[in-house]
């Protein structure tokens, strides 16, 4: 059992600094799979390369719906895939102005090499969140409360009925 902190403490004030920290512990674990794998990958890479294992031609605007990135952040990630020769681009024809992601040879064979590790991610990610408030279950509730009214709209809410 671990000992609680000021942060820990704080409860659901602390929530994104607790979902942070949650986040950065899988990634840095999710580097150390890869490794332990003989894949040299950042995680943080997965969801472009995986959108793109399944839909092999997506245009910028595309891939950041798919992944829920803002634009700007799915063009870094793409910058940084295109250096690793893991994705290529190409104009489209029908709009010059629209860019083609697709994933090279490389990028395929990476994937190839990784969808095994995918499943043993898969199935420990599995045990540690099959608890007895399920995250995946409550991550899916808030995201869905999210939709329906943000984060921001409700404090205002919250404040101005003070």
């Amino acid at each position: 059992m671990q000992l609680m902190n000021v942060i820990d403490e704080s409860g659901i004030l602390a929530i994104s600094t607790r979902l942070q920290r949650l986040a950065d512990t899988l990634r840095k674990d999710g580097v150390l799979i890869y490794k332990a794998n003989n894949i040299d990958f950042e995680p943080k890479w997965f969801p472009v390369i995986y959108t793109l294992h399944f839909k092999p031609v997506l245009s910028v605007v595309e891939i950041a719906n798919e992944i829920g990135y803002t634009h700007p952040s799915t063009i870094s990630l793409l910058k940084e895939l295109e250096k690793e020769k893991l994705i290529r681009s190409k104009k489209d024809k029908a709009d010059e102005r629209k860019r083609l992601i697709m994933l090279t040879a490389k990028g395929q064979e990476l994937v190839e090499r990784m969808k095994p590790v995918w499943e043993i991610i898969k199935s420990a990610a599995a045990e540690l969140t099959n608890t007895q408030n399920n995250l995946m279950k409550a991550i899916a509730e808030v995201e869905e409360q999210i939709s329906e009214q943000s984060f921001f709209a409700r404090a205002q809410r919250l404040k101005a009925g003070r």
